[in-house]
């Protein structure tokens, strides 16, 4: 019965695997991992990283001759590396070199590198593969070396020197860059800098002369603790330098859009007396930048999850995060108009934006000033619009800025001779095709702006 259960990502590690237990996520430990998982519990070595938030914490149900299962604290939304900005990004990098670490100072050895081990929860990384850990052996090689470069040092040195966009390469390549593809991608220049020679370029000659798998041959040589520490000090050393010099006109949106400060307060109230009529504990702010009118909300909520396309904006609201120490609030990048696919094997393996989002079930849903990004960039339709956001909103609070509001004329004028194409973008056509899927709680405009606010609850 529990073999039915398996989760459809859960079937590459023969340590154990993932079941869903009526909605509940556990982990099924095979016999093959006993030996690990018990030196790992009676140790003490899970309870130390539980208890420096490295690792999610675990309570075993289970303990048989055949099995053992155990319930990790329940992750109500996961995001995927494809959808991490830049600084979170790194801080998956370094959160699994601390742990590399951690775990040869113990004789352990994380028998893998994957992003996908990797998660968001309570305002920080989090390492979410309890039976990544293997036993340390002398004067073997990191397993997981290549790996780490594939799935995370290689993805940061492409956003650095071809844009934050490049982070989304995981979604093509799940297993990882390809080391050899890696290195084409990178400047001439980075061949000159020892460390990225020996991290990339000298990794991808030795994959190119031998034409086989770098944890195979690695097997057949050998490398110190010492050494091997040192290789990780390097890498944690140079990531943690890494930075972004991008620019965007979303990054500090707030401080360019054409609101008054009468009308921006004014937006505020409408949005927190309408949420505070339904009092929800769960929030999406869809296309909502840094966070801020979700930090305005006069709630106690117990989760927000806040995306946009632009990895400025969410970088910047995840620097609020960490600053403000906010743990109910997660950021992550997602472009409405192209949102995270189901991937992998049968398409089963990583869950599509759309299907997580059903199961998380928001109790509210804002949408602020991204409908004419939608409509007038996207060429969406008013009703496909519609219908995205009725899958999973309950209720709805969203913005639409009228004809002559400054930024849909912006975007009308980059249409050319197909501008009178988009006459159809009007008060009256939004209304009808959204009143298709909800219901009008309430309609607004705000004084003084051509903008206008709707509260609508899902039919």
């Amino acid at each position: 019965m529990i073999n039915n259960q398996r989760h459809p990502s859960s079937f590459r590690d023969p340590s154990g695997y993932v079941i869903n237990d009526q909605g509940i996520f556990k982990r099924v430990i095979n016999p093959i991992y006993f030996k690990q998982y018990s030196s790992l519990k009676d140790s003490g070595f899970f309870d130390k990283l539980f208890n420096n938030n490295l690792l999610i914490p675990h309570s075993e149900e289970l303990s048989t001759e055949s099995k053992i299962i155990i319930i990790p604290e329940q992750i109500p939304f996961i995001t995927y590396p494809y959808e991490w900005c830049f600084l979170q990004y790194k801080e998956a990098a370094l959160l699994t070199l601390k742990i590399q670490k951690y775990a040869l100072d113990h004789n352990y050895s994380l028998k893998d590198a994957s992003a996908f081990n990797v998660t968001f929860h309570n305002g920080q990384a989090v390492f979410i593969d309890t039976l990544s850990f293997d036993f340390y052996r002398e004067n073997e090689p990191w397993r997981a070396y290549k790996q780490f470069i594939a799935h995370f040092l290689g993805p940061l040195l492409l956003a650095y020197y071809h844009g934050a966009q490049s982070l989304k390469l995981l979604s093509n390549f799940i297993d990882g860059i390809p080391i050899k593809q890696l290195a084409s991608m990178l400047p001439y220049k980075t061949k000159l800098n020892p460390f990225l020679y020996s991290n990339v370029h000298l990794l991808a000659k030795f994959e190119d002369k031998h034409n086989d798998d770098y944890e195979g041959k690695s097997k057949k040589t050998t490398l110190s603790k010492k050494a091997q520490l040192n290789i990780i000090t390097t890498l944690y050393d140079y990531i943690k330098k890494m930075s972004l010099k991008e620019h965007s006109e979303w990054g500090d949106y707030y401080t360019k859009m054409n609101y008054s400060d009468e009308a921006f307060k004014l937006k505020s109230k409408i949005i927190n007396t309408w949420a505070n009529t339904i009092k929800p504990k769960t929030v999406i702010d869809v296309g909502g930048n840094d966070g801020t009118f979700l930090r305005l909300l006069n709630q106690d909520i117990e989760q927000a999850l806040v995306c946009d396309v632009d990895n400025n904006a969410v970088d910047f609201n995840y620097k609020k995060v960490k600053t403000n120490k906010e743990t109910y609030m997660l950021p992550f990048v997602l472009d409405v108009l192209n949102p995270s696919p189901s991937l992998g094997f049968n398409n089963k393996e990583r869950t599509s934006f759309i299907e997580r989002i059903k199961v998380y079930e928001p109790q509210l849903t804002l949408a602020l000033a991204v409908i004419h990004h939608i409509t007038l960039t996207g060429n969406v339709t008013f009703n496909m619009s519609a219908e995205f956001f009725a899958k999973f909103s309950k209720y709805l609070i969203i913005e639409f800025p009228k004809p002559g509001d400054s930024w849909v004329e912006r975007l009308l004028n980059t249409k050319g001779e197909f501008k009178d194409h988009f006459n159809f973008y009007n008060v009256k056509n939004f209304e009808s095709a959204f009143l298709q899927n909800f219901d009008l709680v309430e309609k607004t405009e705000i004084t003084n702006t051509k903008r206008v606010m709707y509260f609508l609850k899902r039919k």
